[in-house]
């Protein structure tokens, strides 16, 4: 007489599977990708003229070398300082000729304002390390932002993040432009 093997009922480990799953799914935690908020330039029209060169005293050089030590204008810097130097070079509060020009155009909602033609200059090395490169990059945008700021107030009675009319906002951004400039990574020295 043949055997009869007996059945397992399956049904229920896959609802225990199942509900597994939906345990890990919900109790684990994805981590989102986080980066520098930054508005990419659009790309070169190859029909372009070439532009014209950057006058030296419109070029603030911010220098960064594999051991993180901070370079300004040639000269060596500190972090805690960074901030309150490219808010002075890009205001250029004394007209001084060591520092940008400044042009008077006429903006809507603001009328004639001395727009800075100033240009921060970013460099790094290889082997800065990501801490630096990331306080570097928020005391640059940080002068930026403090200077619209500055603007947004004089003129609309409130900060800029404050801002909810776009022409507002382009308003202010027309004023005071995010004119960083990131070359690309090279060894600037003091390996480690």
């Amino acid at each position: 007489m043949a055997r009869m093997t007996p059945e397992i009922n399956a049904g229920s480990m896959a609802d225990i599977a199942f509900l597994l799953l939906i345990f890990f799914l919900v109790t684990t935690t994805m981590d989102v990708d986080t980066g520098i908020n930054r508005m990419l330039p659009p790309p070169i029209d190859p029909n372009a003229p070439e532009p014209p060169p950057v006058r030296e005293r419109n070029v603030f050089v911010v220098l960064v070398d594999a051991q993180d030590r901070l370079m300004v204008e040639g000269q060596p810097g500190d972090i805690q300082t960074l901030r309150e130097r490219a808010k002075e070079f890009l205001l250029n509060p004394d007209d001084d000729p060591s520092l940008p020009v400044k042009e008077l155009i006429e903006i809507e909602h603001i009328g004639e304002f001395w727009v800075s033609r100033g240009v921060i200059s970013l460099q790094n090395d290889r082997g800065t390390s990501y801490e630096m490169y990331i306080a570097v990059q928020n005391e640059l945008a940080a002068a930026v932002r403090e200077i619209r700021d500055q603007v947004s107030r004089e003129n609309f009675g409130r900060r800029f993040a404050e801002l909810r009319d776009e022409e507002l906002v382009n308003a202010v951004r027309r004023a005071v432009p995010m004119a960083i400039s990131e070359a690309e990574p090279r060894d600037i020295g003091g390996r480690r």
